[in-house]
């Protein structure tokens, strides 16, 4: 237990394996206090996807009509925020893109540029746009909205070639994020095989349960082999783990309408913010469990992560 506890807590330092720290808005008392936006490790953000059969995102919620638990005991939800508020109104949304560039993308890397263009495009409401683009090697660089069209060149100049590092350019976007505060969001264009990263598929899979962001995959994987079925599986548990989704279209057609259910799940989703009663910083997971208690509302689907790894703090010497 205590080698895990030291392992957490190294991990900590690069990648945030700790209670996620947020910027959160609304005071969810019995009435809404001032609009202001809190931040600290303290806080426990949990984001929503509340969607009906439809694929609409549930719109109309209140702060009392949701429960939530972490290991199976009651906690207060203290911070509230919906994705259809008004700009500043909700924490702000941070969008990074990992975009594979090796050479086993040759087939669909004009398909994968032209999606990703259009996608980021579709977002103007974001604060920024993180760019990793990846083969052999990992490149990441951060846009301003206004550097749209920078990011757009940088896109296009990648010629696909080389080796696929995919773990380990997760695992470098999960570094760059942790001074973001607010909502995060990745969407990843891969053929799903790596065949260069360091980081193991395990440690990827525990570095993603213990960040704050929603990841959606989108496999490219109509020319891949024989291998294509565990890479579709490995893409689903990278998006899953985190509450997203993985997408496998074959033409830009089927990627318009994934963007079309992404896009309304960012503007639909809800954040609940508290504090754990649990004060104890000893690295382990938590489980945490969302209910949403509107009886009209049991056929819709909700994703969200799935808990979160509390803080850790080595003991003291005796």
């Amino acid at each position: 237990m205590r080698a895990r506890s030291l392992y957490l807590s190294r991990m900590g330092r690069k990648i945030g394996l700790a209670a996620p720290f947020v910027a959160m808005v609304c005071l969810a008392g019995a009435g809404v206090a001032a609009q202001t936006f809190r931040t600290g490790v303290d806080v426990v953000n949990v984001s929503l996807a509340i969607m009906d059969k439809a694929g609409t995102a549930v719109d109309g919620l209140q702060v009392t009509d949701f429960e939530l638990y972490e290991n199976g005991k009651k906690q207060e939800i203290r911070y509230f925020a919906r994705g259809d508020a008004e700009k500043g109104a909700q924490p702000p949304l941070h969008v990074g893109l990992l975009f594979d560039t090796s050479g086993s993308m040759g087939e669909d890397i004009r398909m994968a540029r032209s999606a990703a263009i259009k996608f980021l495009n579709r977002l103007l409401h974001a604060e920024d746009m993180t760019i990793v683009d990846f083969d052999t090697e990992v490149r990441t660089m951060r846009y301003s909205q206004d550097e749209f069209p920078r990011l757009v060149e940088r896109l296009r100049s990648r010629k696909p070639d080389g080796w696929t590092a995919l773990y380990d350019a997760l695992g470098t976007y999960l570094t760059a994020s942790l001074d973001q505060l607010g909502q995060k969001v990745l969407v990843l264009y891969t053929d799903g095989g790596d065949t260069r990263s360091a980081m193991s598929f395990t440690d990827l899979l525990t570095s993603l349960k213990a960040a704050d962001v929603t990841v959606y995959a989108i496999g490219f994987l109509e020319h891949q082999g024989s291998g294509r079925n565990m890479q579709r599986m490995q893409l689903q548990q990278l998006a899953d783990v985190t509450g997203g989704q993985a997408f496998f279209p074959l033409s830009l057609k089927e990627i318009d309408k994934v963007y079309d259910r992404v896009v309304a799940e960012l503007e639909g989703r809800y954040v609940l913010g508290y504090v754990s009663s649990n004060p104890k910083m000893d690295g382990t997971w938590r489980p945490v469990d969302v209910k949403l208690l509107r009886k009209d509302l049991k056929d819709v689907k909700m994703r969200t992560r799935k808990g979160y790894f509390a803080p850790y703090r080595e003991p003291a010497s005796k």
